[in-house]
């Protein structure tokens, strides 16, 4: 059986699915491995390195698309080359069905099997698998450095002869992956950290990490049976609210991570909020892509508003590719190791496995 993958458009995206590590150990499962010519030497991985670990490279993208049994992508391939896979092939990736619906159905119609990556249950079987855990950790992390390099005073307090310099208040909006991440990356940097969430159990968490949990007035525990955080009442957004805009009154730096898969991000950091902050404070808004918590948030652009500087890429990870790749490519290969049967020889979708069935697009 073979596997394939092209890059993806390095103007949106510089990851790659497969690197050289993961590559033998593609090969030692007995599958082969097809790739193009220049897959990623624009993360200064060169294609000898590919070569050497067995994978065969082709000119043309068409080749290994339609030679390949399954088709390993960081995200849903372009219309064109969509045209161009056959039935009973494979695509596997971070597909997005909220938003490519249509593509995907289309995809079915033609008997080809599509497995979305983000859908993985929050199972312990499924967590050497889970892309949303190991990028947003990556992404969290980022954010973090890329607000405290645009934020314009030293972050821990520092004392000299001259006087002390305060540490730099950090509030961390959303503690999942990317959130607690966010709070430990500041934290070891010096800052003060508070964080908030509509899930109470992520306050032992944000604890843990030394960071201080903001704790809105009658919170109910707004949490999903996967994990994931739900949409909020309308009480509990308007006491949210009068919370955030007390305490943004002192705050240097926002790390905004909160998101509802599936839907729009929720709007959490109101204009009149940010007219309250500091002279100088910074957002950084890692749900832009999904409509920002910030209600200023413009995406790939740095808003001023008031004094304020309000940040949001497109996709961070561009920013992290190299790291962001290895841990993708390691994800993918357990979904595959579950998805390969050795003893056949083939791919097996048993849709009585749960991993199978809920990454399965139907």
């Amino acid at each position: 059986m073979i596997i394939g993958s092209i890059p993806e458009d390095i103007n949106i995206d510089k990851r790659v699915a497969i690197t050289p590590e993961i590559l033998k150990k593609y090969k030692s499962l007995g599958l082969e491995v097809y790739l193009t010519k220049n897959y990623a030497t624009h993360l200064g991985i060169l294609d000898k390195e590919y070569e050497e670990e067995g994978a065969t490279l082709f000119e043309n993208e068409d080749d290994v698309l339609s030679k390949s049994d399954a088709i390993l992508q960081m995200s849903i391939l372009n219309d064109a080359n969509l045209k161009k896979l056959s039935s009973n092939q494979i695509l596997i990736g971070v597909l997005n069905p909220y938003v490519n619906e249509k593509k995907l159905k289309n995809l079915k119609e033609q008997n080809i099997n599509c497995f979305s990556l983000e859908l993985l249950p929050r199972i312990t079987r499924a967590q050497s698998m889970d892309i949303l855990s190991s990028q947003a950790n990556l992404a969290g992390y980022k954010a973090v450095v890329d607000s405290f390099a645009a934020f314009q005073k030293a972050i821990p307090m520092m004392m000299t002869a001259a006087g002390t310099i305060s540490a730099a208040k950090v509030l961390v909006v959303g503690a999942g992956v990317a959130g607690l991440q966010a709070i430990a990356t500041a934290k070891r940097m010096g800052a003060i950290v508070f964080a908030t969430d509509v899930r109470m159990a992520s306050k032992e968490q944000v604890e843990s990490l030394g960071g201080k949990f903001l704790i809105v007035d009658g919170a109910e525990n707004l949490e999903t049976e996967g994990g994931y955080a739900k949409e909020a009442s309308v009480e509990f957004k308007k006491k949210q609210e009068e919370l955030l805009k007390e305490t943004l009154k002192k705050i240097d730096i926002v790390i905004c991570t909160a998101l509802i898969p599936g839907k729009k991000a929720p709007l959490i950091i109101k204009k009149d909020m940010i007219d309250v902050m500091q002279n100088g404070s910074v957002i950084y808004d890692l749900a832009a892509i999904q409509g920002g918590n910030s209600e200023l948030t413009k995406v790939n652009e740095i808003i001023e508003s008031n004094g304020v500087r309000i940040m949001g890429d497109a996709n961070i990870l561009n920013k992290l590719p190299v790291s962001s790749s290895n841990l993708y490519a390691k994800n993918i290969f357990n979904f595959i190791s579950n998805l390969f049967s050795k003893e056949e020889k083939k791919f097996k979708i048993n849709l009585d496995d749960e991993i199978i069935e809920k990454t399965m697009v139907k």
